[in-house]
């Protein structure tokens, strides 16, 4: 039953790593660098603002639901094997690892970090020249690659299955 579930659980993965890639992507060729033109304030005003809005039901679903499709086909990779094994294997790590683990580990304790933090203080501007235009970006191009590697996967393993 779950078997022939199967190519549409990975189509939706697709879609999911794609929106996920988009997102992680405009961040780190656009947005970060349009925000870091500011005054210090102002971009921390702003992704404190982003960071509130983010959280909503649809980012949540293209995010969670994507890391639990990841999830599903892993042990669907290891489980029924097949022409898409690899693929339905890597795409869910790429995505587990690249992407929720280092938001879970890196992003999201930075974001926090930024937002306990008062947008005109000087402790703000050095947190934000220091660790947000620098690490939280370097880290965002790591979920960027890692999106984009689990999209190319689980198109490989649509084509596969």
């Amino acid at each position: 039953m779950i078997a022939a579930l199967f190519p549409w659980l990975i189509f939706s993965a697709v879609i999911g790593a794609g929106l996920n890639a988009g997102l992680f992507f405009i961040f780190s060729v656009c947005i970060m660098g349009a925000l870091a033109r500011l005054p210090a304030e102002q971009g921390i005003a702003a992704m404190q603002a982003i960071n509130v809005v983010i959280l909503n039901p649809w980012f949540m679903l293209a995010f969670m639901g994507t890391a639990v499709l990841a999830l599903i086909l892993v042990a669907g990779g290891f489980v029924y094997g097949g022409p898409a094994r690899f693929y339905l294997i890597a795409g869910g790590l790429l995505f587990l690892g690249g992407v929720m683990l280092v938001t879970m580990i890196v992003n999201v304790p930075m974001n926090n970090a930024l937002e306990a933090l008062e947008p005109g203080s000087e402790e703000a501007a050095r947190l934000w020249s220091s660790t947000t235009l620098v690490d939280w970006v370097r880290w965002n191009h790591v979920r960027t690659l890692s999106s984009i590697g689990a999209l190319g996967c689980f198109v490989m393993a649509f084509r596969a299955a």
